[in-house]
């Protein structure tokens, strides 16, 4: 009587396993990459609508501007920014209030170099820059527009 062999050899699962592990080194950085990017453009995004949260708040408050805490208990903006600090897709945020709250610098911060590369602020002028910290702005466009 003949034994019938079933089954993969030790060779042939050692080769699908390196198989396997060469297509994740290649995948796992651009996953990474990808995330951080789409974390960066949630963060500008964030920006754009405190802004508008901001202008809003002004119009209704006799002029002054709030904090996040004050936006987001008016409703105008999310719950996630009534907590301290305030966290969203990978960055920080906060507001810094003026003299006389007549004047507000909203920054978003990478809460590590795996969520973010860059950090932004914006003022009332309602322009997003990138961070004036060079560290976390590209190479020569520390406290410029993002394009």
């Amino acid at each position: 009587m003949k034994k019938s062999n079933k089954g993969f050899s030790l060779l042939e699962l050692l080769i699908v396993v390196a198989i396997i592990l060469i297509i994740a080194t290649i995948a796992i950085p651009s996953l990474l990459r990808s995330r951080q990017a789409a974390n960066e453009s949630a963060a500008v995004a964030t920006l754009r609508t405190i802004n508008t949260a901001q202008v809003t708040y002004l119009s209704s408050s006799g002029g002054i501007y709030g904090s996040l805490a004050q936006l987001s208990a008016t409703g105008l903006l999310d719950s996630t920014f009534g907590a301290t600090p305030a966290q969203k897709s990978g960055y920080q945020y906060a507001i810094t209030l003026g003299s006389s709250n007549t004047d507000y610098t909203a920054t978003a911060s990478p809460i590590s170099t795996t969520t973010g590369r860059y950090g932004y602020y914006t003022v009332p002028d309602a322009v997003i820059r990138y961070s004036t910290t060079s560290t976390l702005a590209p190479t020569g466009k520390s406290g410029q527009p993002v394009q």
